[in-house]
C-alpha cells in the first residue's frame, strides 16, 4: 500500500479528482476566509451598534438642570426595569465620576471613559450627558452586555463555513471521480483491446473508435494505424519464413538424392577393398562412409524439422505405440552396449501418427540417454495410458547426472547440447535431436516435457493423443 502514499503511483482518474478537489478547496478556503471575516464583522458591529442605541436611548432617560457653575443630574431611570430583558449592566455617574446610581447587581465596569471598549467578558457602552441649553458635561451613562452569544454566534459561523467547505471539496472529488472516469473510459477501452491483442498477438484486430474528434480519438487513430502497420510487417514476414521454410525443406529433400547415390558408391567402394582392408585406401574409404552416414542422418534430422516448421505434416494413421517402442529399443540396443536398458511396453497403446517419425522420437530419446550416462547407468523406457486426459504417456528415465533445473526449458531448442558423457563420445550429438522429439510430439498434437526421474536423473516425458480407433487417418498437406 506505500503507492498510496505517493500521489505520483495513482491512477489518473484519481489524480485528475485530487487536482479537482484541491483546486476547489482552494478556492472555498479563499471564499470562506473572506465571508467569514465580512459575516463575524458584520455580528460584532450590529452587537456595537445595539450597545450604543441602548446606552443612547438610556441617556435620553436622565433629567440634567443647570445651574450658575454646573449641570446637574437630578432624575435617573430605575434602571433595574431597564436592563432586566437583556440581563445588562447600567450605571450613571456624575460629572466628576462619582456613581450615582446602578440596577441590582451591577457589574463593576470601571471608571467611564466614553466609547465602546471590552471589560472582561462584558462589551461597555459610555455615553457623556451633556445639558442641552448650555452643552456642560453633567455625567456619564454606561451600559454593558456579555458578548458570549456573539462569540458563540460566530463560533457557529466559523463552523458552518468549514462544513461548507469540507462538503464541497467532497462533491468537488466525487464529481472529479465521475468525469474523469467518463474521460477516461474511452482509454480504458483502448487499454483493454491493446492487452487482448498482446495477450493473442493478434495485430489484425481493430481499436475502439472513440466518437469524440479529441485527443483521445487522436490516440485511438495513432493506434490502429500502428496496428495495420505492424500487422502489414507480420504479413510480410510470415511470407518470408514461410518461403524460407520452404526452400530449406526442399533443399533438404533434394540433398537426400546425392548422399544416398554417395553412400551407395562408397559402399561398393569398401566391398571392393575388403581384400585391402587395413590399408590406407581402405581407411579413408571407411572414414569417407562414416561422415557421409552422419551427413545423412543430419539431413534427415534437418528436413524433418523444415517439413514441421513449413506445415508439411506426414500422413497419420493409427498405429501401436508400443511395438514401435519396442522396435525402436532394438535398434537402439547395439549404441547401449555397457548401460542396462528396461523396456516396460506390455500392453498396446493406439495413437494416431506417423510410425516412422514415431520411431525416430523414441529412438532420439533412448539414444539421448545412453550419450549423457555412463557405463553401467539404467535406462528405462515405459509406456502408460492416462484415460482421464485421453493420452498416451512415453517416459525414457535414467540415473544419470540428471537435468539442471535452469536448463530444462532450453534444452529442447535446436543445437543445444548438454555437457557430460557426450563430450567424450565418439560420436557426438548435432544437437538436434530432442528437438526433433519436440518437433514429433508437437506435429502429433501432443508434448514433451524434461524433469527428474525417481532416481535423480534425467526423465522425458511425452503425452500424445490415443486414437479414437483404428480407422483414423489424418489427410497430410503434403505428403513426404
Amino acid at each position: 500500500m506505500s503507492w498510496v502514499l505517493h500521489p505520483g503511483r495513482w491512477p489518473v482518474r484519481w489524480r485528475l479528482a485530487a487536482a479537482s478537489a484541491g483546486l476547489t478547496l482552494a478556492i472555498l478556503v479563499i471564499f470562506a476566509a473572506v465571508i467569514g471575516h465580512l459575516a463575524s464583522q458584520r455580528i460584532r458591529d450590529d452587537f456595537n451598534r445595539e450597545l450604543k442605541g441602548a446606552v443612547r436611548t438610556l441617556a435620553n432617560e436622565v433629567r440634567i438642570e443647570d445651574t450658575p457653575t454646573n449641570s446637574l443630574i437630578t432624575k435617573s431611570p430605575f434602571l433595574d426595569d431597564y436592563v432586566l430583558p437583556n440581563d445588562a449592566t447600567a450605571r450613571i455617574f456624575d460629572a466628576n465620576g462619582v456613581l450615582r446610581s446602578a440596577n441590582s447587581n451591577a457589574a463593576d465596569l470601571g471608571p467611564p471613559v466614553p466609547g465602546i471598549r471590552q471589560e472582561g467578558s462584558l462589551r461597555v457602552a459610555t455615553a457623556v450627558l451633556r445639558s442641552p441649553s448650555t452643552g456642560r458635561v453633567a455625567g456619564y451613562v454606561q451600559y454593558a452586555r456579555s458578548n458570549e452569544h456573539v462569540d458563540s454566534t460566530i463560533e457557529r459561523l466559523w463552523l458552518l463555513v468549514a462544513a461548507g467547505v469540507l462538503g464541497g471539496t467532497l462533491l468537488a472529488s466525487f464529481a472529479g471521480l465521475a468525469i474523469a472516469d467518463r474521460a477516461m473510459r474511452p482509454v480504458s477501452s483502448l487499454t483493454q483491446t491493446a492487452r487482448e491483442i498482446a495477450a493473442t498477438r493478434d495485430p489484425s484486430r481493430r481499436m475502439p473508435q472513440p466518437v469524440a474528434d479529441d485527443e483521445v480519438g487522436e490516440l485511438a487513430q495513432t493506434l490502429e494505424q500502428m496496428l495495420r502497420s505492424l500487422d502489414s510487417a507480420r504479413a510480410e514476414r510470415e511470407v518470408a519464413m514461410q518461403k524460407q521454410r520452404d526452400f530449406v525443406a526442399d533443399a533438404s529433400h533434394e540433398l537426400r538424392t546425392p548422399l544416398t547415390s554417395v553412400l551407395a558408391n562408397l559402399e561398393l567402394l569398401q566391398a571392393s577393398l575388403e581384400t585391402a582392408r587395413g590399408s590406407e585406401e581402405g581407411e579413408m574409404v571407411d572414414s569417407a562412409l562414416r561422415s557421409s552416414r552422419r551427413m545423412s542422418r543430419l539431413v534427415a534430422d534437418l528436413l524433418l524439422l523444415a517439413r514441421a516448421d513449413a506445415g508439411r505434416i506426414s500422413q497419420h494413421r493409427s498405429t501401436d505405440l508400443a511395438e514401435i517402442a519396442g522396435s525402436a529399443a532394438v535398434e537402439a540396443a547395439p549404441v547401449a552396449a555397457g548401460h542396462r536398458l528396461e523396456i516396460d511396453n506390455g500392453k498396446p497403446i493406439m495413437v494416431n501418427g506417423n510410425s516412422d517419425e514415431l520411431h525416430r522420437m523414441v529412438l532420439n530419446l533412448l539414444e539421448n540417454a545412453v550419450r549423457h550416462t555412463p557405463d553401467g547407468s539404467t535406462v528405462e523406457l515405459r509406456l502408460s495410458r492416462d484415460d482421464e486426459h485421453s493420452q498416451a504417456v512415453l517416459e525414457v528415465a535414467d540415473d544419470g547426472p540428471g537435468i539442471p533445473a535452469a536448463a530444462r526449458a532450453q534444452i529442447f531448442d535446436r543445437f543445444v547440447r548438454g555437457t557430460g558423457s557426450a563430450d567424450t563420445a565418439p560420436t557426438p550429438g548435432t544437437g538436434l535431436g530432442l528437438a526433433i522429439v519436440r518437433a514429433v510430439a508437437r506435429s502429433h498434437g501432443g508434448e514433451v516435457e524434461a524433469a527428474e526421474s525417481p532416481s535423480g536423473g534425467a526423465l522425458f516425458r511425452v503425452r500424445l493423443p490415443l486414437a479414437k480407433s483404428e480407422e483414423d487417418v489424418t489427410p497430410s498437406l503434403k505428403p513426404l
